[in-house]
């Protein structure tokens, strides 16, 4: 399916950015879809999540991917973004409620609402799974401190890692493990072959990172990635709504 890509920009968010970029991506065919908000990795708002919201987007849904990065110089960006997905609260979850309301009165959107996100966004989709949507993807996201309580309420929760990563070693059983506990529905898998950032289609990381990236393993695996990307469709497919009158079962 064929998509359009457009910039916008949400102005004035509520505890949030003061002038929020978003990228939008849609269907070029008529209809209403559900929508989904992405969220970027560690790096920011690039080509390669752009991509990324265009794979998704070609697929039946509308995709909002604000750059939480917005404000401020990327790096001071980057450190109290971390710290607000280490407290739970802060600047970047009034962000993604604001993509929510944009489509939520988007005529071309069904109103059921996906979250997706990598690395750092992976994260973020973990703590917004009960937070207003209904179905989050996890790429190879921290877990939070409080699992339990992340959980407690949450949507349907698809997630993907990679065995090879050892920051995150050991999340995608504690993650399977959670959602059981909780009674979630979930779909948890780890790559053995794949790091972090595998379902990136390049290296995206500033050129001065990228040689100790590889040295630990991350970047693409297009095996991997081919088999997360199916997984996430299906379950997206299974939990949300297509049309206005089908809810998630």
């Amino acid at each position: 399916m064929e998509t359009t890509t457009t910039r916008e920009r949400i102005d004035d968010v509520p505890g949030g950015s003061r002038a929020l970029s978003v990228v939008v991506v849609r269907p070029k065919e008529s209809g209403r879809w559900p929508g989904v908000v992405m969220i970027h990795e560690a790096w920011g708002l690039d080509d390669v999540l752009v991509r990324q919201a265009e794979h998704l987007a070609s697929r039946g849904y509308v995709v909002v991917a604000p750059d939480l990065f917005s404000d401020r110089p990327k790096i001071r960006c980057l450190v109290s973004t971390f710290r607000a997905l280490s407290a739970g609260t802060g600047k970047p979850f009034a962000d993604v409620q604001a993509c929510q309301s944009l489509l939520r009165s988007d005529p071309s959107c069904t109103g059921g609402l996906g979250v997706i996100g990598f690395c750092m966004g992976g994260g973020f989709a973990l703590l917004l799974a009960n937070r207003g949507f209904d179905v989050s993807a996890v790429n190879y996201g921290m877990l939070p401190k409080d699992l339990n309580a992340a959980l407690d309420g949450a949507c349907p929760v698809v997630g993907s890692y990679g065995g090879r990563d050892k920051g995150l070693a050991g999340a995608a059983d504690r993650l399977r493990e959670g959602l059981e506990e909780a009674g979630v529905p979930g779909d948890v898998k780890e790559y053995p072959t794949a790091g972090h950032s595998f379902l990136n289609d390049e290296e995206n990381a500033p050129k001065v990172f990228r040689p100790l990236m590889r040295i630990s393993g991350a970047g693409p695996d297009p095996d991997a990635a081919a088999d997360a990307w199916q997984r996430i469709e299906a379950f997206f497919a299974q939990y949300l709504p297509q049309t206005p009158d089908r809810r998630p079962s």
